[in-house]
């Protein structure tokens, strides 16, 4: 019976057919490596998913982490899940060797995580904001932070979290009022509120991780004023046994519409709650140099957004699949032109409306997925290849893809899971259904890591216009490079090849018609839309891409992907012209309109 989790024949199509991530074997980073031992991890990561994390998805729903005042009381199947999880060595699989990790590409861990997040997003947070954590303090701790921590959190004994926003400052970090002493001995001691943080509490692992940004006294003003520091639940003896309690403590749980299956905290730091050392103060050990934990946690926070857009087109795709099974089977009506009443009942997939939203749905969660598995195939790009420029190319995609795979997933696969819910009909309402839930879940997405107008800003503000707009034009360039192989191949190819030209012109014209002016403030005022059809234009384009891959080759997978292709580019990319058109335009609607009048 196929997974209702993910499509493995399409993971295989991605991976291999168009991505071509075997040849990654043939590096040194990746020498160990085959494509046996990828598959080996995908069946694994299938199979635990589907035992281990999927089973226990409604009841993480049902019975949200509970605060008694003291303790964080969580379910008792997500501690064996992550056990499992470790003890298969799934939490180590992506890290780097020096780490005791299996160091496979990135671009197969993601592949692998996607199984988990469709299976239940809510226990596996845990797991990949742990990742995150190790790889911050991989890149920016001392060699004692990542014995001390990082080698844990690679064991599955620790879990880690990222500590930014407070209840006053939102995600306005300058505003950030956490504050950071030297204590006389070397170290330091942390004091202060953090709000929103997953995995903030619990009793799920040994211990917990927290990197907090806060600031030292008498630092600059603003986000270049920021340090980062290690603050974990408990202390660890010089020997790695677990010491005191920190002084870090739950003040209570936010309770979410959706994710409810993971903790998320208020923390008070250095309120005096525990006494580690005789005195009230969260310990903290700085990582790095101070005043460049904003630059830090970026490192994380990049990765996470990539990460909430992998979570967002998993959560789209177990809806797709599990609407697509239910549409086979559930009988309703008869087909247009037939009134008899005699006659017998058909699929529901046998009328045209719900074949549209089936096609509609797979367009997102398929076109979502092939992007955040592109971000991470250049992830292992630059981290592997010994060519300079090819290592810069690859970081300056990434850079300019990021705010996209962050937020073009988290808004268009939760339209494919109210897509499933219609699919469903009166029953995609019920909890006795899944699409319910994962729309609930879905939903969250498009707050976290930054929402889609932090992310435009950054899009538009930032990465369209650094650098004379280099990054803007490699990405148009790269693109366009696949129009021009398409383009080749004749047929719907080549008409998807020049709408594709057309659109990735009007890419770069609308940027430079919103910055004609020199205004920020007017440039930006529509930069959520330019966000939104610079997203559409790139999924267009990997659309094109597994075209391309998919072409001369015959059977009902490749017709699917055909299929959807001509969906996007039918349906979906003509969205564009008319955002494009409201950009270009400077339109001073929502600039201008007093807050009087809202």
């Amino acid at each position: 019976m196929a997974s209702t989790l993910l499509s493995a024949r399409d993971l295989h199509f991605l991976l291999y057919e168009w991505l071509d991530t075997e040849a990654l074997t043939a590096r040194p980073r990746y020498s160990d490596h085959s494509r046996e031992t990828f598959d080996a991890a995908l069946e694994l990561a299938e199979r635990v998913a589907t035992d281990h994390f999927a089973p226990h998805n409604k009841a993480n729903d049902a019975n949200e982490p509970r605060f008694d005042g003291e303790r964080v009381h969580v379910i008792p199947e997500v501690r064996k899940a992550l056990e499992v999880y470790a003890e298969t060595g799934l939490a180590a699989a992506g890290m780097p060797a020096s780490v005791g990790g299996a160091q496979i590409p990135q671009v197969v861990s993601s592949a692998c995580g996607a199984y988990f997040q469709a299976a239940n997003l809510g226990t596996s947070a845990y797991t990949s904001l742990t990742s995150g954590n190790a790889r911050l303090l991989l890149a920016h701790g001392s060699p004692e932070q990542v014995d001390t921590w990082v080698l844990p959190m690679v064991e599955g004994r620790f879990t880690g979290t990222m500590c930014l926003s407070e209840p006053q400052a939102g995600s306005s970090l300058a505003d950030i009022t956490t504050r950071a002493e030297e204590d006389g001995e070397g170290g330091y001691r942390v004091f202060g509120n953090k709000m929103w943080i997953s995995g903030g509490d619990h009793e799920l692992t040994e211990n917990i991780v927290h990197l907090v940004l806060a600031k030292l006294p008498g630092g600059p003003p603003g986000v270049k004023g920021i340090s980062l520091f290690v603050v974990p639940k408990y202390l660890v003896e010089a020997d790695g046994t677990i010491g005191e309690r920190n002084d870090v403590v739950p003040a209570g749980l936010n309770h979410k519409m959706g994710y409810r299956g993971t903790v998320n905290a208020l923390l008070n730091f250095g309120e005096g709650a525990h006494t580690p050392g005789g005195r009230a103060g969260a310990v903290g050990y700085l990582v790095g140099e101070p005043h460049q934990g904003l630059r830090y946690m970026f490192h994380m926070m990049n990765g996470a957004r990539i990460g909430v857009g992998a979570g967002a087109a998993a959560v789209g795709y177990t809806g797709y699949l599990k609407s697509l099974a239910y549409a086979r089977e559930r009988l309703q009506g008869r087909p247009l032109g037939d009134k008899d009443p005699a006659r017998p009942q058909v699929p529901i997939i046998g009328h045209t409306d719900v074949r549209r939203m089936l096609l509609a749905q797979k367009s997102y969660v398929e076109g979502a997925l092939a992007l955040v598995l592109y971000c991470a195939r250049l992830v292992d790009e630059a981290a592997s290849t010994d060519d300079d420029a090819g290592r810069e190319r690859a970081n300056l995609l990434l850079d300019v893809l990021t705010p996209i795979a962050k937020s073009w997933p988290s808004q268009w696969c939760v339209e494919a899971n109210s897509l499933a819910i219609q699919v469903h009909g009166g029953y995609g309402y019920t909890r006795e259904y899944d699409v319910e839930q994962h729309y609930r879940d879905n939903r969250l997405n498009p707050i976290h890591e930054g929402t889609h107008g932090i992310q435009a800003l950054d899009l538009l503000g930032r990465k369209a216009v650094q650098d004379g707009g280099a990054r803007l034009a490699l990405l148009v360039e790269t693109a366009q490079r696949t129009a021009d192989r398409a383009r080749e191949l004749g047929g719907d190819e080549a008409v998807y090849a020049g709408l594709l030209s057309a659109a990735l012109a009007r890419t770069t014209e609308t940027a430079a018609s919103a910055w004609a002016g020199g205004d920020p403030a007017v440039a930006l005022a529509n930069a959520t839309p330019y966000l939104e059809a610079v997203g559409h234009v790139v999924v267009a384009w990997l659309w094109l891409e597994q075209l391309v891959a998919a072409h001369g080759r015959a059977g009902d997978f490749y017709e699917g992907k055909r299929a959807a292709a001509a969906y996007f580019f039918r349906h979906e990319l003509p969205r564009t012209g008319p955002q494009f058109d409201l950009v270009a335009s400077c339109d001073r609607t929502v600039l201008d309109v007093s807050p009087d009048v809202l």
